[in-house]
């Protein structure tokens, strides 16, 4: 290992025994054992789940009240569940099952109407609460709508919209047809929208008439216009005035349908749910594209409900009238993960906008108005939370917190020190991983267990993740890829208008019968994980090998740097180590601040993490979803053709780039 890799350590926070036996986690390990199963900790409990997987899926839906018909659990051997025939597909999860995902998320309008089930805020101020009851009646209203309109089982209905109410509500209504849902956020252009959309051809597009972020309006009316334009398919278009100044386009006025009138006309009359097989799609998720067209992942209804319960209610203790936070948009996975916390009856707190306008304590002050019990984010926010005076501790109430996760990009060491001493002592914190991909984690928390500084507690229940060498063989306290060997419910039923190939290519053809998952990882003698960034991303200098992560864990915790993003240059048949920085704003790019990027990784990694080339950026660049783009960075360092722009947030920026191109 290298200095900059964590070594074994005391854990950073442990639970207290009350937190244990009040836990979902330990609730369904008495569950378990009253079966007659010997399970005295989380790693028994994993060990079983993975050996008996048809016992432990069985007992999720019992333990978390699936709504729906069961059946057997699991059928056949090398079938396909979806579509075309998927070659490396081994089981049928629960092929007599019927069940509906709207069905479950709205459960707890039974139990308590006039509670809150989502909670709304965004960076205007504007800020609605709307009760069970009114979700649903608003969900059978849209239902209707949607009825009107030709929508039934398997048509596609998208949404182009920030994340709010209303999403939610289009989403519900149009799941509850088993209608199959896709989405992507405003922020992404018509190219990009079209070359998704178009791929799936929505009868049905729910939009807005734009948005605010970082203090600024964005209109989009005429984006929207274009995109239906584009798309033969969509029969209707609902526009939802969502900066609340009317329709200023006249032809989209006349051409759309407006949210409130659809509101207006229809009453309530109860939803009825449609239940459809367990794997029948339900969401289409969006690779990155970053590196072609993207791949339109189809996620079952099934899978995801039972996943996702499993996630929320075991790994994160998400109990009824929980609030439950996470910044997200509509087109990343982390959103479809966020509304299904309606299953386990608690409520969304929700936040529009951006997580440092007008000020850094805007999230936090949104939890400790709406007692947040998880609140999830990135680990970006997190390094630039850290950066600035603001301690969510010392200005804010958070004794509701139970659970902060975090995703998107590596959680390093010092940032454990940062959650624990400034934002709450006494906290859950849980680095998750996963991706798209799955539409879940294979690597999670649990609230049963220690949490170890710059680790990810383990593998997720009915995972049977490891860790491979080059060749295949399992390792443990080395670096390698991280590896799923077993089936599981809520793998992908496959990529949209893919005879199988494609699908088996991204995931299935690197070790037998096994799914590669792409991260560069090390199984810890503790059971955790550590991640070094993406395999495909791994630096290899003189034959050493670097994951990304250490490099920017170094260089992004100086005061003058903002972010920055490290790729490989080959050079004279070896790889050169190439970093490009952002700075913050009140510093500047020089000679002694090189000097001290290459002392500090000399120091404390090692003389192979020095950057050969040290270049300033005006932005790092990236995708949507706020994930680095190196692949593309190296591309445009070796001449080549960055092929799909359009999923990267900030193109312009490669344009920079270029003067330092070979």
């Amino acid at each position: 290992m290298s200095q900059c890799e964590v070594s074994n350590n005391e854990p950073i926070w442990a639970p207290s025994q009350q937190r244990i036996e009040s836990s979902n986690l330990q609730q369904f390990i008495n569950h378990v054992k009253i079966q007659g199963h010997n399970i005295n900790n989380y790693r028994d409990l994993h060990q079983w789940s993975v050996k008996q997987k048809k016992d432990f899926w069985l007992e999720i839906w019992q333990f978390c009240d699936v709504i729906g018909f069961k059946g057997d659990c699991i059928h056949g051997e090398g079938l396909a569940r979806w579509g075309e025939f998927q070659p490396s597909r081994d089981t049928i999860w629960f092929p007599q099952a019927q069940l509906n995902y709207a069905e479950n998320l709205l459960a707890q309008a039974f139990q308590a109407p006039d509670d809150i089930a989502i909670w709304f805020k965004n960076e205007r101020g504007e800020s609605q609460k709307t009760t069970w009851q009114e979700l649903c009646d608003q969900v059978s209203i849209l239902q209707q709508w949607l009825i009107h309109n030709g929508v039934g089982q398997g048509d596609v209905v998208a949404g182009y919209l920030p994340h709010m109410t209303e999403t939610v509500i289009a989403m519900l209504a149009t799941t509850s047809l088993g209608a199959i849902w896709t989405s992507t956020s405003p922020d992404f252009g018509v190219e990009s929208v079209t070359e998704r959309f178009g791929q799936v051809q929505p009868k049905v597009l729910f939009c807005c008439n734009g948005y605010q972020f970082n203090g600024k309006t964005f209109n989009m009316e005429h984006k929207n216009r274009e995109i239906v334009a584009s798309l033969p398919s969509i029969t209707n278009t609902c526009q939802i005035d969502y900066l609340r100044q009317g329709f200023t386009d006249s032809m989209s006025n006349e051409t759309f349908s407006d949210w409130e009138a659809i509101l207006a006309s229809f009453l309530p009359r109860g939803t009825h749910y449609q239940r459809i097989g367990f794997n029948d799609p339900l969401f289409v998720l969006y690779s990155s594209g970053t590196t072609g067209k993207p791949k339109c992942i189809v996620h079952s209804v099934g899978g995801t409900i039972l996943n996702h319960l499993k996630e929320h209610q075991l790994h994160c203790d998400i109990q009824p009238k929980d609030r439950v936070f996470y910044y997200t948009t509509c087109g990343w996975m982390m959103w479809n993960w966020h509304v299904s916390a309606l299953a386990s009856g608690a409520t969304l707190v929700i936040f529009d906008g951006s997580p440092m306008y007008p000020n850094p304590d805007v999230l936090w002050q949104l939890a400790d108005e709406a007692k947040v019990s998880l609140f999830g984010t990135s680990a970006k926010y997190l390094e630039a939370l850290e950066k600035t005076a603001f301690r969510p501790a010392e200005s804010y109430d958070l004794s509701s917190l139970k659970t902060l996760c975090s995703t998107g990009s590596v959680l390093y060491p010092n940032q454990y020190d940062f959650v624990y001493s400034d934002i709450k002592v006494d906290v859950h914190l849980a680095s998750i991983s996963g991706g798209t991909d799955i539409c879940g984690c294979f690597v999670l928390g649990n609230p049963i267990s220690a949490v170890y500084r710059g680790e990810c507690q383990g593998p997720g229940l009915g995972m049977d993740v490891a860790v491979y060498d080059e060749h295949g063989i399992e390792i443990t306290g080395k670096r390698g890829e991280l590896v799923c060997r077993n089936s599981f419910p809520n793998q992908p039923l496959g990529f949209w208008g893919d005879t199988g190939k494609r699908y088996h290519d991204a995931y299935w053809n690197k070790f037998d019968n096994t799914w590669h998952h792409g991260d560069d990882v090390a199984l810890t003698q503790s059971g955790g994980m550590v991640f070094y960034g993406r395999s495909d991303t791994t630096l290899n200098p003189g034959g050493v090998r670097i994951g990304t992560a250490e490099i920017y864990q170094q260089v992004n915790g100086l005061t003058e740097i903002k972010d920055s993003i490290a790729v490989s240059r080959h050079v004279d048949g070896d790889e050169k180590i190439v970093l490009f920085v952002q700075m913050e704003p009140s510093h500047v790019f020089d000679d002694n601040l090189v000097e001290q990027i290459c002392t500090t990784l000399k120091q404390k990694c090692s003389p192979r993490h020095v950057p050969s080339e040290i270049y300033p950026l005006s932005e790092i660049p990236k995708t949507k979803s706020g994930k680095l783009v190196e692949l593309a960075v190296k591309q445009v360092l070796h001449g080549q053709e960055v092929k799909n722009k359009g999923a990267i947030a900030n193109p312009a920026v490669l344009e920079e780039i270029i003067q330092y191109a070979n």
